[in-house]
């Protein structure tokens, strides 16, 4: 009862704090954001009453990413799809749209697979939140990753140690599984070794809005790791 409770409360606080946003790249998809038309855009961390919501901004590499997949639907029909660090979920319900098999919304906050239900509900669709931390390495979760034909990684390369763990954890799974990239230019991202294993596949320019919620960031491209 106090899960419901919870889950009931999360979603009139998502719903009260962020607008409902096609001012994207993918604007086939309506989704729970935080904009600057909304009041926790200006407001400090003291006054927040959601803690880091980060699943409330939809990113440029994650935007790239869930553009690339409505754009090429044939190549996730009938996969099984793992988008980590999901954040809003709009790679998993894209790769849904795109007809794959199963689609996993994966973010350990909490908050974000609320975030999740609700954005799947708006666009009709039925993907898996969970809240694991795959990131750890753990055997039963490196085994879980087997079973996964593509992995999504949209812009989650924004700090140094962050994007050494991922590019780590990235060469213990499966290497069977496909892995695909969003990311904007991030610094991160683009000084890192791992980068030489990668493959660009296509680059799409933000839209103006993005652009200036950005810091002026102007495009996003779409990598193919090649383990």
């Amino acid at each position: 009862m106090k899960g419901a409770i919870s889950k009931t409360f999360l979603r009139c606080l998502i719903g009260q704090h962020t607008r409902l946003s096609r001012d994207h790249l993918t604007p086939e998809l309506v989704l729970h954001l935080l904009t600057p038309a909304c009041h926790l855009w200006h407001a400090n961390h003291e006054n927040s009453p959601l803690d880091d919501p980060f699943w409330a901004f939809y990113w440029p590499g994650g935007q790239a990413l869930t553009r690339y997949i409505l754009d090429n639907p044939g190549l996730f029909q009938g996969k099984r799809v793992l988008d980590l660090g999901s954040g809003c979920g709009s790679a998993a319900i894209a790769a849904t749209l795109a007809g794959a098999s199963e689609a996993v919304a994966n973010d350990i906050d909490p908050v974000a697979e609320v975030a999740v239900e609700m954005n799947m509900e708006k666009n009709g669709v039925k993907v898996k939140p969970e809240t694991y931390n795959y990131l750890t390495c753990e055997p039963r979760l490196l085994r879980e990753t087997k079973k996964f034909d593509i992995i999504l990684i949209g812009d989650m390369f924004y700090d140094p140690d962050f994007t050494h763990l991922i590019s780590q954890w990235l060469r213990s799974i499966h290497p069977d599984s496909m892995v695909l990239i969003g990311d904007p230019g991030r610094v991160p991202f683009n000084q890192h070794p791992m980068k030489s294993c990668l493959k660009l596949l296509h680059q799409y320019s933000l839209r103006k809005t993005s652009q200036l919620e950005n810091n002026g960031l102007t495009e996003a491209s779409i990598w193919l790791f090649d383990k």
